[in-house]
């Protein structure tokens, strides 16, 4: 099945994760004009009635920038949204999506038929996050048009799955747009999430430690200084298991390696005592090993297109010598 027209033709084939409280127009701006697709959550945006604004000043200065540059125009952008029943702002906020016809919409924690169906009334294209093969498939039956596989390792809320058994058992049935999450943060994982069977790699927690980005600039720092092994996978924190920095909880007066069970059927963005989800205690993916500063997104996205390509080039090169 061919891209929808939106995702076809991307400089990178990449799809900028939307970061709770981070993401911001800024962000995600200079995400589309570096020519990846930049996102954001709609609930960022506080109180409801910024997410016009924020809309409005991303559609005018990519639009800017396309006339000013025919040569290289920016990625298109998505917004995402949580159609869980806790979201009580999910129809005010679809109905602003659709004053601006937002290109592409990101669902989270749930799949809804009639949230698809308004996304397709303005056509726009919906991307559905999954953690396993059954809820790829409860997804694309209710209506979206593509699916974003969140495998082991990817920050924030994150599956358990190894992404080569993810990515096999979704395309084992299903041929539409795919992104892979989970711990990419270099050119050559973009290379190996499409050599996997995905159309994009879909980062997030690189863009934490970016100059754009808003988060505290301790919350960068610790991106930096951190690797993997500083990296938990918990559901105390918001009911549903994810991605955090160790440090963060740390600062909570927390242990990170005797974390208790959160409770799912409260899907509270609050945390054990004072701390906060995303707030106080950090959601960070696996992959941030490969961050060592905080840099523009520009530079960023460029670090990644070099090794992107440079990985291409060592691949067709040892494929030339094997024959």
């Amino acid at each position: 099945m061919p891209l929808p027209p939106v995702l076809q033709d991307l400089p990178l084939p990449i799809v900028g994760a939307p970061l709770f409280i981070i993401s911001n127009p800024g962000l995600v701006i200079e995400q589309c004009k570096a020519g990846v697709v930049g996102s954001m959550p709609a609930l960022n945006a506080r109180p409801a009635s910024q997410l016009d604004a924020w809309l409005a000043e991303i559609t005018e200065t990519l639009a800017a920038w396309d006339r000013a540059h025919p040569e290289r125009r920016a990625a298109p952008y998505a917004i995402n949204q949580i159609v869980h029943r806790s979201n009580d702002r999910l129809e005010q906020d679809m109905a602003v999506c659709a004053k601006y016809r937002v290109p592409i919409v990101i669902t989270s924690l749930g799949a809804r038929s009639d949230v698809n169906d308004a996304v397709h009334a303005w056509g726009g294209v919906v991307l559905h996050d999954v953690i396993d093969d059954r809820f790829a498939r409860k997804a694309v039956d209710k209506g979206a048009d593509g699916l974003i596989a969140v495998a082991a390792g990817a920050g924030g809320h994150a599956g358990v799955k190894s992404p080569f058994a993810l990515v096999a058992e979704i395309r084992a049935w299903f041929d539409g747009p795919l992104a892979l999450s989970g711990a990419i943060a270099t050119g050559g994982g973009v290379l190996a999430a499409q050599a996997m069977g995905a159309d994009f790699a879909y980062i997030g927690s690189a863009f934490i430690a970016t100059e754009e980005a808003r988060a505290s600039d301790a919350y960068k720092q610790c991106v930096v200084a951190s690797t993997s092994d500083d990296i938990v996978y918990s559901s105390l924190f918001t009911g549903v298991h994810g991605n955090y920095l160790k440090p963060s909880i740390r600062a909570a007066g927390l242990d990170p390696d005797r974390l208790p069970e959160g409770d799912i059927s409260t899907m509270q963005f609050g945390g054990a005592g004072a701390a906060k989800a995303w707030k106080d205690i950090w959601g960070c993916g696996q992959g941030i090993g490969a961050v060592h500063s905080v840099v523009p997104v520009a530079e960023l996205v460029g670090r990644l297109e070099r090794e992107y390509r440079a990985a291409r080039a060592r691949v067709l090169e040892r494929s030339a010598g094997a024959r």
